[in-house]
């Protein structure tokens, strides 16, 4: 039986084992991380069995990405996880080169099935390499899965004309209202440019292709990793996680980026027409998106809280990498995708503290707002008939030596993220600015601070931008700076 290879039972052994080296207070207090070892992107987000399943990308035996796994974990809030053993191992001759990302989706036998990439790596004459992603199958009860014996489900002969077979990767499941399912695959073409391919299936074993979803035409980044496609309210929504974006104004930065396209869907052609476009989240560390929806009805979407290009740079002595964003509750709003917080954070608000209509000109303090882990929202303004401030900041896992700060210039609407003082001491990606909506010098944001990381909600959720931290705990300082006078109302509870 699969479930029970020789590699998955050395993974299951060796991260139970590991873990116990790792303190509870060296992990996030409410983001998922890894178990031990190495974390990337989330994959079968689910409900299943009356939980929240969550499975991820991971290298249990170091903190550096290699041969991949599927972690698990589990939770009934999407807030407190608990670990259950590795679901996937790289073990059978289509994917011994990795169980790369994908969804899950629950049969109407009860079973749950998993669809992820195998990955399988076949050396050449002359040394050169070939690399095969092809889609393949686990069918399990939410701790054990055993591959399907017909895998590869989708593979190369079932690709149309043009496309790569070594970028073909991270299917998403769904499951139509008839019983039948869909599933969309990151993909490019030979050229290198990405699409989106849609798959179909009577059962969710036996799958045809039936259209190219939507292709990029060379605007937004290269290759296309980690689609997922869901309706939302009147609208269908494709998120996709684009390799090599250029810039365009404040709207995608450099790299690996994340792009959410908003339009409508021919069913019938299996075709997607956006008419918007956005980022999905503007600050440093988000990538790899994955959403599920609540038995409740909402979409909630989780990410990699990490970035490519800062992988590199981590403290010498973890036995831990990666974690994942806060769950974010998503809906369309003004032709937009909004984010917030799941509601289930609410929960664990404890020792509140609110102050109202603060004049803050310089750096202040206020008495009892302070700490690690926050949920702080603050609403600023300029003074009725006073000029407009210049500039306002918030400065948070703060002491007498490190700070990260939000600032915000209202002349041009620009808000920035800055980690420089944040304790690295690599010159990594640092600071990201984003323009926001803001009139008058008035902006709302909301910011949740865990141990290692920060995310601001601007504006009940318009934009998101989040950064993870490598800052000392006992840095739990909180202050408020201002050029000009700056109004604000502020409302800080500690998250417990």
């Amino acid at each position: 039986m699969n479930m029970t290879s020789q590699t998955l039972r050395e993974a299951r052994k060796y991260e139970e084992a590991a873990e116990k080296n790792i303190a509870a207070e060296d992990r996030p207090a409410f983001h998922l991380s890894t178990r031990t070892g190495w974390m990337n992107d989330p994959n079968g987000f689910s409900y299943y069995n009356g939980k929240y399943h969550l499975f991820y990308q991971y290298h249990p035996y170091d903190c550096h990405w290699n041969s991949m796994h599927w972690g698990h974990a589990v939770s009934t809030d999407l807030l407190h996880w608990e670990y259950l053993p590795a679901a996937l191992a790289p073990d059978e001759s289509y994917d011994r080169d990795g169980c790369f990302s994908g969804s899950a989706v629950t049969l109407p036998d009860g079973r749950h099935l998993l669809i992820y990439t195998g990955v399988r790596k076949d050396r050449r004459e002359l040394g050169s390499e070939c690399e095969e992603q092809t889609q393949c199958l686990a069918v399990g009860d939410g701790t054990d899965y055993e591959k399907y014996e017909n895998n590869p489900v989708i593979s190369a002969k079932d690709l149309p004309e043009g496309c790569s077979a070594k970028d073909f990767r991270d299917p998403k499941i769904w499951r139509k209202e008839d019983g039948t399912y869909c599933c969309v695959v990151g993909n490019c073409l030979t050229d290198g440019d990405g699409q989106v391919l849609l798959f179909v299936s009577a059962d969710g074993f036996d799958w045809k292709f039936k259209s190219v979803l939507m292709a990029n035409k060379g605007r937004f980044g290269r290759m296309w990793e980690c689609p997922d496609f869901f309706p939302l309210g009147d609208e269908w929504v494709l998120l996709v996680s684009p390799q090599d974006m250029l810039p365009e104004g404040f709207e995608y930065h450099n790299g690996n980026g994340t792009l959410c396209l908003i339009g409508e869907y021919d069913e019938e052609k299996g075709t997607f027409t956006p008419r918007h476009d956005q980022s999905i989240d503007y600050g440093i560390d988000f990538y790899a998106s994955q959403t599920m929806q609540t038995p409740d009805g909402r979409r909630i979407m989780v990410g990699w809280m990490q970035n490519w290009d800062t992988c590199d740079f981590r403290a010498h002595d973890i036995s831990w990498f990666g974690q994942m964003s806060l769950p974010r509750e998503l809906s369309i709003e003004n032709g937009r995708l909004y984010q917030r917080p799941v509601r289930e954070l609410e929960a664990f608000r404890r020792n509140r503290v609110a102050c109202e209509n603060v004049c803050v000109s310089g750096e202040i303090t206020l008495e009892g707002i302070k700490g690690r882990t926050v949920d702080m929202e603050l609403l600023i303004r300029p003074k009725d008939g006073e000029d407009l401030y210049r500039k306002f900041a918030v400065r948070f896992a703060q002491n007498d030596r490190f700070y990260t700060s939000f600032s915000f210039h209202p002349q041009d609407s620009i808000l920035k993220i800055d980690r420089k003082f944040s304790g690295s001491r690599r010159a990594i990606i640092h600071q990201r600015r984003s323009c926001v909506d803001s009139r008058d010098g008035r902006l709302r944001l909301r910011i949740i601070l865990d141990r290692f990381s920060a995310e601001i909600f601007v504006n009940d959720g318009a934009q998101v931008m989040t950064a993870i931290l490598y800052t000392p705990q006992e840095a739990d300082g909180i202050s408020f700076f201002a050029e000009g006078a700056v109004y604000m109302d502020v409302v800080k509870y500690d998250l417990v």
